[in-house]
């Protein structure tokens, strides 16, 4: 699976910090340690970037590229700040991202043929985050028939499906791995990607971590492209390269509805299984379901 490396985000209060100082080595620094890590892009998240948006996102994409070869994904919401930080990458970049959204309809998906991007389409609309599998369908359908009609091919764009936490809407956490699942049928040829953290949010800060590894190997085996993840988790990384194979069948048995015994598993390859069964939503979340 492709990793994004997702620790430039200016909702940090270190990254917000260093732009606004232009603190050149506090950002080159996060961005050498997630190539190191074995990030394979490196997004920039800038939100809605509303000061200086061509300025700031300039002077971010270039102090990145001064230490990395690694393709930038620029996300915002803002397409001044988009283009502008698009005109500079030297590699192939990922604009993260367009949707359904009216606005970005008008305004992301242009660039993206103008820049000759990749790019990243949400399912999401004016009307916010749809609630359910066949409402995300007919967004995405839509969009993409869209970008088709602009020239963009279907092999240049990746499909967000929106991952909710799942302390909040725990079932579609699990309908997110149906659409994952049944993407490729939808729309051949396109990729796929998620923002991972994103389940996690609002839970406990040492629970976040297997939330997050153990929803990227359960999106994987349904086919997930990519993932915009924490790339300094050293054991997200290890799952992703194939380096903790028990722990991958066990969460993989976990999806089949395997029986599985418990009382022979060291603690934490339990703990992997209890979290897959919240996930797919057959265990009710609560803060202490590694507990029970």
């Amino acid at each position: 699976m492709i990793l994004i490396g997702e620790s430039i985000h200016i909702i940090s209060k270190n990254v917000s910090d260093a732009v606004k100082e232009r603190n050149l080595k506090a950002i080159q620094d996060l961005a050498k340690e997630q190539a190191e890590a074995g990030a394979d892009y490196i997004d920039l998240n800038l939100g809605p970037a509303k000061r200086d948006p061509e300025e700031v996102t300039q002077w971010l994409v270039n102090t990145i590229q001064g230490v990395t070869d690694l393709p930038v994904s620029v996300d915002t919401l803002n397409p001044i700040a988009m283009e502008a930080g698009l005109k500079v990458c030297k590699k192939r970049p990922l604009l993260n991202s367009a949707s359904g959204r009216t606005d970005s309809k008008e305004l992301m998906l242009p660039l993206a043929k103008k820049y000759n991007t990749d790019v990243v389409i949400s399912v999401l609309t004016d009307k916010g985050c749809p609630p359910d599998i066949d409402s995300r369908t007919e967004s995405i359908m839509e969009t993409v028939a869209l970008a088709n009609e602009l020239g963009i091919p279907n092999e240049d764009i990746w499909v967000d499906p929106i991952i909710l936490p799942v302390s909040a809407d725990q079932k579609q956490v699990a309908e997110a791995l149906e659409f994952i699942n049944i993407l490729q049928d939808l729309l051949p040829g396109v990729k796929s990607t998620v923002g991972l953290s994103n389940v996690s949010n609002g839970t406990p800060e040492e629970l976040r971590g297997i939330l997050n590894r153990t929803y990227m190997v359960m999106l994987g085996r349904r086919g997930l492209y990519s993932a915009i993840a924490d790339v300094l988790d050293k054991e997200l990384v290890s799952l992703n390269k194939g380096e903790l194979p028990d722990i991958v069948d066990l969460i993989y048995k976990t999806m089949d509805g395997e029986a599985i015994d418990m009382s022979s598993l060291p603690q934490k390859e339990q703990d992997y299984v209890k979290t897959a069964r919240v996930l797919m939503g057959e265990t009710l979340y609560s803060h202490a379901w590694l507990e029970s």
